[in-house]
């Protein structure tokens, strides 16, 4: 077998050339700066975290809702069932009487609509924050 050796190449940071490690032959795609490697590293998270924006949301409700059911001590024995329920503290500012809502309709309910009530509610600041009126001169006043 012959050895082909790499060519130079535009680092996809800074745009300087470089020659890459051959062991790493066509992976490398910035030069060793630490300072572009860094910024291509945060590129590249940037992109799997625009495409994987369920992992997050599903992995933060299924263990806000696991921490929320965990019962405490031992399993077996018989506990009340205000033992068997940790209260996960609420982001969001209701007058709601939350306790009793957990009591009605459940622990893991209140997550969900508390976290679908966060997600509206961020969804309905960036429309108001997109909307958002600038001025861009003087007003025109009547007279």
């Amino acid at each position: 077998m012959s050895k082909i050796p790499t060519r130079k190449r535009p680092c996809r940071i800074c745009r300087r050339w470089f020659l890459p490690n051959p062991r790493l032959k066509d992976r490398q795609m910035t030069c060793s700066r630490t300072k572009c490697q860094r910024e291509w590293h945060k590129k590249k998270c940037a992109g799997w975290n625009r495409k994987n924006t369920d992992y997050f949301k599903t992995n933060y409700l299924q263990k806000k809702i696991d921490t929320a059911t965990q019962c405490r001590g031992d399993p077996g024995r018989i506990q009340p069932e205000k033992h068997l329920i940790k209260v996960p503290t609420s982001r969001m500012k209701t007058e709601m009487p939350i306790e009793y809502v957990k009591e009605v309709i459940g622990v893991q309910l209140v997550i969900i609509h508390e976290y679908l009530a966060q997600l509206l509610h961020r969804r309905r600041q960036k429309a108001i924050h997109a909307h958002h009126p600038f001025n861009a001169g003087p007003t025109r006043r009547l007279p």
